[in-house]
């Protein structure tokens, strides 16, 4: 077996082009794999009087917060996917190849395995009705399913827009976020323009990577700025402007910074995109290992898989735990005391193996017309795998 994934190691090693840029697959897989673990340490599924309904440690234990911090990640997603954006259509452009075939070609690859999860979640959803399961739990595994693919709505918008925003300065949407943010929080305005942000607040780290593409950010100076200026004005509207501490949404909040995006979730995104900048050295190095690189690029391999089935795989875990044994701690408990944290932890791994299966099962849709990978056809060293450009 180790010979096997040493032989394995060194035919993605050996596949891998001499000038890709290694760190942007490490930056995507950090970002797909903090959105998550974030999900799986700060949403619990409550086994009460028959019915199972979603919670949050937040809630009841605000000192879990800085987790918020560390796996709310979807700035340095969109920080990468604008980069890459940019440079691809750039790359299509100079190749002839028309606007309409290069998004056709990026938004399949987002697309198709979404379109199985909601069949096959369409399907598992009629079943549990007809077998007598509660509407409301129901409903509850359903949001914790499609909730997450706003995500993917608003980044398959930007893509599209890609030609329009890839030369923006991202101070004008930033502008944009600030002045929503006044209106309908500082001088009591309806809630409607808040939604303005789902886009405003994404496009300013996309078009972070767009600048990035164009040759910016490219000395640590501005990593620094990011950094400490991001982080700063996060602290400053947590304090002193009433803005949530939590970079996630908390059950029974007043306000979320997520739902949708607030001036302090974008100036947060700031910070992260400032500290991956600052990151790009120690990941350069870090990756030249063969090791290390090889298990960036299956992650990356499988990114799509891995954020679509995350959920589902939870819920797996926590509906036969509950059929087979009853109530757990850290599965069907109520979050609110360090033990169901411990408890919690120790699921995780569970939770990362019923991914695995998932993975096994459904990665084929994502990899289908991709890219060539020897994991999911065949392993032949001549079709070693080279993980797809976002």
């Amino acid at each position: 077996m180790r010979d096997r994934v040493r032989a394995l190691v060194r035919r993605i090693d050996a596949a891998t082009p001499a000038g890709r840029d290694r760190t942007l697959d490490a930056l995507r897989a950090f970002a797909v794999l903090g959105v998550v673990c974030g999900h799986w340490l700060v949403t619990a599924l409550v086994a009460d009087s028959g019915t199972v309904h979603g919670a949050s440690p937040l809630r009841y234990m605000p000192a879990l917060t800085p987790v918020s911090w560390v796996f709310q990640t979807l700035a340095v997603f969109f920080l990468v996917g604008g980069l890459v954006g940019a440079k691809g259509y750039a790359s299509a452009r100079a190749r002839g190849e028309s606007y309409g075939r290069w998004l056709r070609a990026r938004t399949g690859r987002l697309f198709r395995p979404v379109l199985v999860l909601l069949a096959v979640w369409a399907v598992a959803a009629g079943v549990m009705l007809v077998s007598g399961v509660d509407p409301d739990t129901v409903r509850a595994l359903g949001k914790l399913v499609w909730s997450p693919l706003w995500f993917l709505l608003v980044f398959a918008a930007l893509t599209a827009a890609t030609p329009l925003v890839a030369r923006l300065h991202p101070l004008w949407p930033l502008a944009v976020v600030l002045h929503v943010d006044l209106f309908r929080l500082g001088l009591g305005g309806p809630a409607w323009p808040g939604w303005i942000n789902v886009a405003a607040g994404w496009l300013v780290p996309y078009s972070l990577g767009a600048a990035w593409a164009r040759g910016g950010l490219r000395d640590r100076r501005t990593g620094w700025v990011l950094l400490a200026g991001g982080a700063a004005a996060t602290a400053g509207l947590v304090l002193f402007a009433g803005y949530p501490a939590s970079m996630v949404g908390v059950p029974g909040s007043t306000l979320s910074n997520l739902d949708p995006p607030t001036l302090a979730a974008v100036t947060f995104g700031l910070a992260q995109c400032g500290g991956a900048l600052l990151l790009l050295g120690p990941l350069r190095r870090a990756l030249a290992r063969s090791a290390v690189w090889a298990a960036v690029a299956l992650v990356n391999l499988s990114a799509m898989t891995i954020f679509l089935w995350h959920q589902t795989a939870m819920i797996t875990v926590t509906s036969t735990a509950l059929l087979l044994g009853g109530p757990l701690p850290g599965l069907h408990t109520v979050p609110d005391s360090p033990g169901w944290v411990a408890a919690r932890l120790a699921w995780l791994p569970v939770f990362a193996l019923a991914l695995l299966v998932f993975r096994a099962v459904f990665g084929t849709y994502e990899t289908r017309g991709g890219g060539r990978s020897a994991v999911a056809r065949k392993g032949s060293p001549a079709r070693t795998p080279e993980p797809r450009r976002a």
